[in-house]
């Protein structure tokens, strides 16, 4: 073979890959996946191999390839992988990896024990639809400050959602790698489809007051773990948060995986519409006889004598951040629709730079109950601004038209005449039928 200046190296393919031409049966070519066998957890190590099985491991057994073949051809090889060896083998190599994985996921890693331990209870009220979070104690931190110690304090955060509108923090507990905290936090408006979807994060960091606070570590808890009113008791080792996936990576890692790019898309539309919560309070008081003779009711209950619907504002979560400030001025609006008269309208204060409000204001709507039964109840939520038209937020609307929670509470005000019913509500983008501008 000769090389001519100014032409490409010509190479034929068997030399290239070197392959042996000598005559006799062509074989498949194995996949480095059959030298290595995966056995699945549940399996048997010690399940003996099949008469096929066996037959079909010395025809992949590397040595009883080529010109030799024979026995000393085998053991000349054995100490390559083979499947037989692999087979035999499985149970020292499945045991072996089994125990690195249990390893890694305990507490006993050197790269999660040096950050330290955290360990706080867990407790969800279904009937008041609350979450308690009480945030005990951590040990053995890593040491942030120049003197070897801390300032550590514990934030929470619910995923997927808005930062700031469910950010939760414990007080700060100075020069210690042990801190104590016994502190209860709460989240108020946390639905059923909430425990089941989302996630808490618990972090730990370092206060510092000339620079920024310095992350130490945290942990994630599907709520789905939790059952309801029963406390679940956690002591986690913090880990350090996964990385951000590139764009690229991203797309590369959802290619083809049609399922999970539809529940995930499902998932982020779901979190971009999810504007907050509210908390409704819905009562009809039927109409109030005059039987004392001297014709008197008190002024108070003058209005609502001859009966209608009570609407009690009583207070928002999780609200999303409107301002530059990362904060909204939030205020409620209720109407009663159709509303040909303009008259249903009744509004709350405004209550300044929070996401989590608390109103607990009433309003009245005298109303006979057949009436009620064709009219559709509209809470709108907006963020107040000074010399601009106000921002949208998030409205619900309840009547016989509606569907899900909205329609099961405005039906259970129905039934239950006289009492005051409950609910968490929430709040979407768009209602039909109603502007979303002031």
């Amino acid at each position: 073979m000769t090389v001519r200046k100014g032409k490409r190296l010509a190479i034929s393919i068997q030399e290239h890959m070197a392959i042996d031409v000598c005559p006799g049966p062509i074989r498949p070519i194995r996949q480095i996946s059959a030298y290595f066998p995966r056995l699945s957890p549940t399996s048997s190590f010690s399940e003996p191999l099949s008469p096929n099985q066996v037959a079909d491991a010395s025809a992949l057994s590397p040595g009883s390839a080529g010109h030799g073949g024979g026995a000393a051809g085998g053991s000349g090889t054995s100490g390559l992988l083979s499947p037989a060896a692999a087979a035999g083998g499985g149970s020292l190599s499945a045991m072996s990896s089994m125990d690195t994985s249990i390893e890694i996921d305990s507490c006993d890693s050197d790269d999660n024990t040096s950050l330290g331990t955290l360990e706080f209870d867990l407790l969800y009220e279904k009937a008041t639809s609350s979450l308690h979070c009480t945030v005990l104690r951590a040990k053995g931190l890593k040491p942030m400050d120049f003197n070897g110690l801390a300032d550590p304090y514990v934030k929470l955060h619910l995923l997927p959602g808005a930062c700031k509108a469910n950010k939760l923090k414990t007080k700060i507990v100075r020069n210690t790698l042990n801190p104590v905290w016994n502190e209860t936090l709460t989240y108020c408006g946390i639905t059923e489809e909430d425990m089941y979807r989302k996630t808490l994060r618990v972090s730990v960091c370092d206060e510092d007051k000339l620079t920024h606070n310095e992350f130490i570590g945290e942990s994630r808890v599907a709520l789905r773990r939790v059952k309801p009113d029963q406390t679940k008791h956690f002591n986690i080792c913090l880990e350090h948060p996964p990385p951000l996936p590139s764009p690229t990576a991203m797309s590369t890692a959802l290619r083809g995986i049609s399922c999970y790019l539809r529940e995930w898309e499902t998932e982020q539309q779901r979190s971009l519409e999810e504007r907050g919560r509210l908390l409704l309070c819905l009562q009809y008081l039927p109409p109030v006889d005059d039987d004392d003779g001297d014709g008197k009711v008190e002024a108070k209950e003058k209005e609502r004598a001859r009966g209608g619907l009570c609407v009690g504002v009583k207070r928002c979560a999780h609200l999303a951040a409107m301002d530059v400030n990362g904060y909204s001025d939030p205020y409620v609006k209720t109407y009663l629709k159709p509303d040909i008269q303009k008259k249903s309208k009744h509004k709350t204060a405004v209550l300044k730079k929070t996401l989590n409000p608390e109103f607990n204001e009433e309003f009245f709507y005298e109303i006979s109950f057949s009436e009620l039964a064709t009219k559709t109840l509209e809470v709108t939520v907006w963020d107040y601004d000074l010399g601009k038209s106000n921002d949208f937020i998030g409205g619900v609307s309840l009547g016989c038209h509606s569907q899900g929670d909205t329609l099961q509470h405005w039906i259970d005000c129905l039934k239950n005449k006289g009492k005051k019913v409950e609910r968490w509500h929430t709040l979407t983008n768009e209602l039909p039928g109603s502007t979303t501008h002031e």
